[in-house]
């Protein structure tokens, strides 16, 4: 795992990763035939860009002063099967393949946030874990509104 010497170093990393979901998200959206399918993607994208975003302000402006805020958890996404992506991927899939990549973030932020004793830095991890948690909470809540609803 690497190790940061700083926390511009901890923001850079975590703008990356948030540039890659980026990049995840466009090409879900590239691969897309159906319309509707493709315009979710760009607004999972586009929610990226904005975390990426707020990042790019906690560096600029040394906001360190984060929320602790707790975020609910349906735990939806440690009961449904992986999908891969696909030109003809239904809506209940491609939820699911947000979630799972979402919860991934999530526990990488978790992850880092316990292995430094940086208080800035692990501020600054619990507060993408949380950023992360909410998107994972946000696609849930769809799933369960219209996936598992329907069932």
């Amino acid at each position: 795992m690497k190790k940061f010497q700083n926390i511009d170093e901890v923001l850079d990393f975590a703008m990356k990763a948030e540039q890659e979901a980026v990049d995840f998200y466009n090409q879900l959206a590239n691969t897309m035939q159906n319309h509707e399918m493709k315009a979710i993607f760009l607004e999972f994208a586009m929610e990226e860009v904005r975390h990426k975003a707020r990042l790019q302000k906690i560096k600029d402006e040394r906001l360190f002063d984060l929320s602790g805020e707790k975020v609910q958890d349906l735990q939806i996404s440690d009961y449904v099967v992986n999908v891969k992506p696909s030109p003809d991927m239904k809506y209940a899939e491609a939820l699911v393949l947000a979630m799972k990549k979402e919860k991934a973030a999530f526990k990488l932020y978790t992850h880092l946030a316990e292995r430094t004793k940086n208080p800035d830095i692990k501020a600054v991890f619990q507060n993408l874990a949380i950023e992360e948690s909410k998107h994972k909470l946000r696609f849930e809540l769809e799933y369960d509104e219209f996936v598992m609803r329907e069932n």
